[in-house]
């Protein structure tokens, strides 16, 4: 028999404790899921041409490889159709109208304790890396672990779990639309132009089945660096400990694809990879193809339950993965300033029929501006319009738009047959068009604010964009919309009156939008338009003097152009400036101070003209428009 001290005996006690303790922790850490990494692979302006998409004109064997022991989405959406609002609604799992970040490439005030997916994912413990572009519409600076061409998920510490984006850009609209031999010179095959099938809004010439060619040869270029990405993954042994997402940001980059609000700019590519250690966090679907309906605005939320971090109340989006999935009924999307085109439009869709309201639809999606003015695809389109041989699908592209339409993507998935007028799907529509104006009432959807009078509130109070919206009741929000609603349906100017003199300076602003879009006479209303003129709100003045100038030549309306182009105030410039684009010829009398005192002010080295990539950019190429609609020839960028 062992004899042992009362002191030794506790001492024993003691550490069979610390035994017995360690082995619960131990236990107890087994019993937790590991913390998968997730890397996203994004590229530019495609739509679902994959071939594991049934695509047999695209070469894409690493995508399609993986698509095979993957999970691959035929309904997912990005929620604008051009990037900077796309990628916004993508890190911060909020909508950009939400956030009045849907307007391209400005710089939005956001709220200070604003939390994007990569913070969240670092607060749990991630390494997170984004290689490269942001385009966020606000700061990224500080908010993730490393954003820069070197960024890896090799630089994270040992047994860090990570979350890594690598966006490619060589599918941009540029290198699609620049047919550049050095863009694909990796590639051994290259796409044959005569057996390209372009869609009916593309004119099939000679010089567009190029270019759609070379898009898909683009495509090829980004899945070898899928394949790059993949075989790293593989050689740190990370390939089973990772959930990859491989998807696009919006439609194609050409005509009637990105900027458009319809399906062909909005849906996209997405193929979903997970490791069998991990299928239980994929819990609720089991098929390797899904028709489940997700947006953008879904991704971030999603990201972070995958990681088992909670999901902040901010967010807008619904986790699409695991036990806890919630199934969309509707998907909505935004269309809204792009360059220097403005546009409001809003869309939902329910899985089959697609509808879209457009709240300023006297104004063509192909506008006589710059950026339709360029090379490529769109000088094509120019070419054969100036011939007369472009065919109707085509020529719908230049017209303006109707204020809603409908689209059966069941049978008419290439968007050619507008059903608004059907009597039998009135009871359809008439959900949709509710379910719209709920989201846009409960999202405090921004678009009905306008860029220029939200900016100006949230410079005067010292607060974001998106605290400004939601100050507004529900019900100050619907009376906007209320007005934003009639344009396209005034059979009278008069009825427009009780607007002119709402106390809302968004009010007015769309009763003047409403009477651009009315074609008949509006002499009735001419006394309003001139005290408008003079509203203390810059873009209710402005678009007052742009409906004066255009339909009576009216001295005093060139007058309150000039004054809002010499503010100091960069957005409202800006709406200045395309409101005189929109002028055509009409602009005459600005030209000699736009040339000598207000381009100046903008100009710069970026493309040789610009002194911005953000407002400045999009003033001077309004300007630039302007002068050459005024007969004056400018070397722009091309």
């Amino acid at each position: 028999m062992i004899e042992m001290s009362v002191c030794e005996g506790r001492n024993l006690n003691s550490l069979l404790l610390l035994v017995l303790l360690g082995l619960m922790a131990c236990g107890t850490n087994e019993s937790l899921p590991d913390r998968p990494n997730i890397l996203w692979i994004s590229h530019e302006d495609l739509s679902p041409i994959y071939g594991c998409y049934g695509d047999t004109y695209a070469r894409t064997p690493h995508i399609d490889s993986l698509a095979k022991k993957s999970i691959r989405f035929t309904r997912a959406y990005s929620n604008a159709p051009i990037c900077a609002p796309a990628r916004s609604t993508l890190i911060t799992g909020m909508y950009a109208s939400s956030l009045g970040t849907q307007h391209l490439r400005s710089e939005i005030p956001v709220p200070e304790n604003l939390k994007i997916l990569p913070e969240v994912l670092q607060e749990v413990g991630y390494y997170t890396t984004n290689n490269v572009k942001t385009d966020y519409n606000f700061d990224h600076q500080g908010r993730w672990d490393e954003s820069s061409r070197e960024a890896h998920w090799r630089n994270r510490a040992d047994g860090q779990p990570f979350f890594s984006v690598f966006n490619f850009m060589m599918t941009h609209e540029g290198p699609t639309n620049a047919l550049r031999d050095s863009d694909t010179e990796s590639l051994e095959v290259y796409s044959d132009p005569d057996l390209a099938i372009l869609p009916p809004h593309l004119p099939d010439s000679p010089k567009m089945r190029e270019i759609w060619a070379h898009m898909y040869d683009l495509l090829a270029v980004f899945d070898q660096e899928v394949g790059k990405l993949l075989a790293q993954l593989e050689a740190d042994d990370l390939l089973d400990e990772t959930i990859v997402f491989v998807f696009s940001d919006h439609g194609h980059g050409l005509p009637g694809h990105k900027r458009w609000l319809d399906n062909a700019g909005l849906q996209i590519p997405f193929v979903l990879h997970v490791p069998d250690k991990y299928k239980d966090l994929v819990s609720n679907i089991q098929e390797p193809v899904t028709d489940r309906k997700v947006g953008f605005v879904d991704f971030a939320p999603t990201v972070i339950r995958l990681a088992g971090a909670a999901v902040p109340d901010r967010m807008e989006g619904k986790n699409f993965l695991g036990a806890e999935a919630e199934e969309k009924e509707f998907v909505f999307g935004y269309r809204d300033r792009a360059d220097d085109c403005y546009e409001v439009s809003r869309s939902v869709f329910d899985g089959r029929y697609l509808y879209v309201r457009h709240f300023m639809p006297q104004l063509p999606y192909y506008q006589n501006a710059l950026i339709f003015n360029k090379g490529g695809s769109y000088e094509e389109i120019n070419r054969l319009r100036d011939l007369g041989q472009l065919s109707e699908p085509v020529l719908q592209l230049l017209a303006p738009k109707p204020v809603e339409v409908v689209y059966d993507l069941e049978n008419d998935p290439l968007e050619q047959i507008n059903l608004i007028d059907q009597p039998e799907l009135a009871g359809r529509i008439g959900r949709l068009s509710q379910e719209l104006d709920e989201w846009m009432i409960r999202h405090r959807d921004t678009g009905l604010i306008t860029e220029g009078i939200m900016m100006e509130q949230a410079k005067a109070s010292g607060k974001s964009v998106y605290e400004i919206a939601q100050a507004y009741s529900p019900e100050a929000f619907r009376e906007i919309l209320v007005v934003a609603r009639l344009t396209g349906k005034v059979k009278e100017p008069e009825a427009l009156i009780p607007f002119f003199e709402a106390q809302e300076a968004a009010s007015r602003f769309w009763a003047l939008v409403a009477l651009d879009a009315y074609s008949g006479e509006i002499e009735a209303v001419l006394p309003h338009l001139s005290q408008l003129m003079l509203d203390k709100v810059p873009s209710v003045a402005i678009k007052a003097a742009e409906i004066a100038a255009k339909r009576i030549n009216d001295p005093r309306a060139f007058e309150v152009l000039e004054r809002m182009l010499r503010l100091d105030d960069e957005v409202q410039v800006l709406q200045a400036a395309i409101s005189v684009r929109q002028l055509g010829d009409k602009a005459q009398p600005l030209l000699e101070v736009i040339q000598e005192e207000i381009f100046p002010k903008y100009s710069g080295e970026i493309w040789g003209r610009y002194k911005s990539w953000s407002y400045p950019m999009f003033i001077g190429m309004a300007l630039d428009q302007t002068q050459i609609n005024c007969g004056i020839a400018i070397d722009t960028h091309k």
